[in-house]
């Protein structure tokens, strides 16, 4: 973005303490806050909302122009007419020349917290690429030969300690734990045909009926890599994804979304379509079934012995061999999900290495994963009115973790008049914001390490080093210097998520040791104080300010547990799980991004009924939103409330649930020590 003061001057992003990147002018010391940012660096947000909409009442001309629409912007005053700043009607942005913000940071300190980190701070331009090689990636072969070994020898273990010292057989954990592997393997093809089918709006589609130039990528590639062209099906919703299942590299099914063609540019399409292709070529399902099979024996074992009950001296060796058993099961289970995410990194370089781009499944990524829709040039917009492709949206499963698809930013949108195209001309610095998340909350690294797939920036990172191997200019240089560890705040997390269960854990030794009972109720009244405070910290009611995505997207300190309350204004266009006719969550788009609506209830069968009866009456409509942003590793916004013009606002109870959860326990634990104290 152009300085609105110096007009040539390009600005650049900033860190601040609070986590929030912002930006700034290196000549004129200028910065713009994006609507909704103005509330980062308060204690009382409430007060100065007051404050900004009484100032818009009496606005008036400003010489200068709002860097993000191009328009004029108007002279407000805040803080008793003692600021004077710049605010655009049209965006919601607010420039602070130099002398403004020291005047605020100096004259109103009790109001305003803004600390910039000063390695960062007003640096010079942009620094010189820094030459790199291609980044290296494990020996595939002798990688999954390893973990395979591994696992194998881990499980063979189990069964030699099993059939020594018990009378037990282990061939019954053998026999159905690959009987159970072996049926999927062969009938989860035909399984998932059918569910998709069934649930999802899936059809088969013949090459004749896909775009020309996907038929001709899709037959070319597989050419190459002397590979049966895949069988292809499209789920007739939402957003740009796609998924491959099968077993072999010869009768794979490659699933691919409507929304993937309809909102995505062509070689966007082929860098997801060459993804999937490569999980095909290096028989990433067969390998991954293999692998699968040991955890699933190593719990059968663990959950048959677990249930045995004999007298004789041989049950507590029979319940050590289960809890090592167990013990066994999830390191199997760590060890698969590594090689999973190495095997994704794999399929990576094969869409790199297939459209001679990586650059495309990188843009590809971006716009699926992080919601970022890219600025369209004014000739693509043209030519997008001109062949308006009566397709409906779609979202599929497998270009990330499938725990995170829930979560995904783009879905379902039910046609493309619904939704704007995602063009081009993806905005780089905001794109930055969103992936300091990924590389520096110290929380991404432990989803990271329960997830199928790697974190999205570690992905668009190696593809940017792929590109600049190359000869080709990099998707993106991340070369930001981390200000802080961010370790105070995941610890803080940490002890206030896992609060109930440390009361729990601690009265329960407490009663084993000491047999007062009067440590019962006490117990029940600590858990529900400690629920209380849970609540409170993850559920924020004093203010939503209006935000948007791109800006909640940038912010750092926020997590599954710490939530940024917010309001969005967009629309609505489709299902959180794109064709599942009962998908009770939202997708919302603004003119920033799209991001997920998780709609949540305190009863599950309220949001399955809500999902079949009334959620298709939201679509396409207009809406405004209140909630809380969160991030798990993916973004998402937990619906307070949604509200339309045509449908009834809508609200959730599940924050109220807690509360009145919590309540109940206090009142039950007090109730429990006057019982107790009549009894004993």
């Amino acid at each position: 973005m152009k300085c609105p003061e110096c007009k040539i001057t390009e600005m650049i992003p900033v860190l601040t303490g609070q986590g929030v990147e912002i930006d700034c002018c290196p000549d004129c010391k200028g910065i713009w806050l994006d609507r909704g940012e103005i509330y980062y660096f308060t204690k009382n947000p409430l007060e100065i909302q007051k404050e900004l909409n009484a100032a818009l009442k009496q606005v008036r001309p400003s010489a200068r122009i709002c860097p993000r629409t191009g328009k004029d912007m108007k002279e407000i005053k805040l803080l008793k007419g003692k600021l004077t700043l710049d605010y655009s009607p049209y965006s919601g942005g607010i420039w602070f020349d130099e002398k403004e913000l020291q005047k605020l940071l100096t004259g109103f300190g009790d109001k305003f917290k803004l600390n910039f980190d000063q390695g960062t701070l007003l640096l010079e331009g942009t620094p010189p690429p820094i030459p790199v090689s291609l980044p290296p990636l494990p020996n595939l072969f002798i990688r999954s030969t390893m973990v395979l070994g591994f696992l194998y020898s881990l499980l063979a273990l189990v069964l030699i300690t099993l059939t020594f010292y018990t009378d037990l057989t282990p061939f019954f954990a053998l026999v159905i734990g690959i009987g159970i592997t072996v049926v999927q393997f062969l009938f989860g093809p035909v399984l998932t045909d059918l569910t998709l089918s069934w649930f999802y709006k899936m059809h088969w589609v013949d090459y004749e009926d896909l775009p020309v130039f996907l038929t001709n990528f899709i037959k070319s590639t597989c050419r190459k890599n002397k590979m049966n062209s895949p069988r292809i099906g499209i789920i007739s919703d939402g957003a740009p994804n796609a998924f491959t299942y099968g077993h072999t590299p010869d009768n794979a099914r490659i699933i691919l979304t409507q929304g993937l063609i309809a909102l995505l540019n062509e070689d966007e399409v082929k860098g997801v379509v060459a993804h999937e292709i490569g999980h095909a070529k290096h028989w990433d399902m067969l390998i991954m079934t293999a692998a699968q099979l040991i955890p699933l024996i190593l719990y059968y074992i663990y959950r048959t012995l677990i249930r045995i009950k004999t007298r004789d001296k041989s049950n507590s060796i029979k319940l050590l061999i289960a809890i090592t058993s167990y013990v066994l099961y999830l390191i199997s289970e760590y060890l698969v999900l590594w090689l999973s995410r190495t095997r994704e990194y794999y399929a990576d370089r094969f869409a790199g290495e297939a459209t001679n781009d990586p650059n495309c499944l990188a843009s590809a990524l971006v716009k699926i994963g992080y919601g970022l829709a890219g600025k369209e040039k004014k000739e693509e917009k043209e030519e997008q009115k001109e062949r308006m492709p009566g397709l409906e949206a779609i979202k599929g499963l497998g270009i990330f973790d499938l725990k995170s698809g829930l979560a995904l930013l783009i879905s379902s949108v039910p046609s493309i008049s619904a939704a704007k195209k995602m063009g081009g001309e993806i905005d780089r610095e905001n794109l930055k914001g969103a992936m300091k998340w990924d590389l520096w909350n110290p929380w991404a690294k432990y989803y990271e390490l329960n997830s199928t797939h790697p974190l999205l920036a570690n992905r668009i990172n190696n593809l940017s080093k792929h590109s600049e191997f190359l000869g080709k200019e990099p998707f993106l240089r991340f070369d930001e210097r981390k200000p802080e560890s961010y370790w105070d705040e995941f610890i803080v997390d940490i002890f206030i998520r896992s609060l109930p269960l440390l009361v729990i854990i601690g009265f329960a030794i407490s009663f084993l040791f000491t047999h007062d009972y009067y440590l019962i109720s006490i117990g029940i009244t600590a858990l529900g104080f400690a629920g209380l405070l849970n609540t409170r910290f993850s559920y924020k009611l004093d203010f939503f300010p209006e935000m948007l995505i791109s800006g909640l997207l940038k912010k750092v300190k926020v997590s599954y547990i710490r939530p940024v309350p917010c309001k969005i204004k967009g629309t609505v266009i489709g299902r959180g799980v794109p064709g599942l006719i009962w998908s009770e969550d939202f997708i919302m788009q603004d003119e920033t991004g799209i991001i997920f609506l998780d709609y949540s209830q305190p009863i599950p069968l309220w949001d399955f009924f809500f999902g079949i009866l009334k959620r298709a009456k939201y679509n396409n409509q207009e809406a405004e939103v209140t909630g809380w942003f969160r991030r798990a590793p993916v973004p998402y916004i937990e619906v307070k409330t949604i509200r339309t013009k045509k449908e009834t606002e809508i609200k959730c109870y599940t924050y109220i649930a807690k509360y009145i959860w919590a309540g109940i326990l206090i009142i039950a634990g007090i109730i429990g020590l006057f019982l107790t104290s009549l009894i004993l």
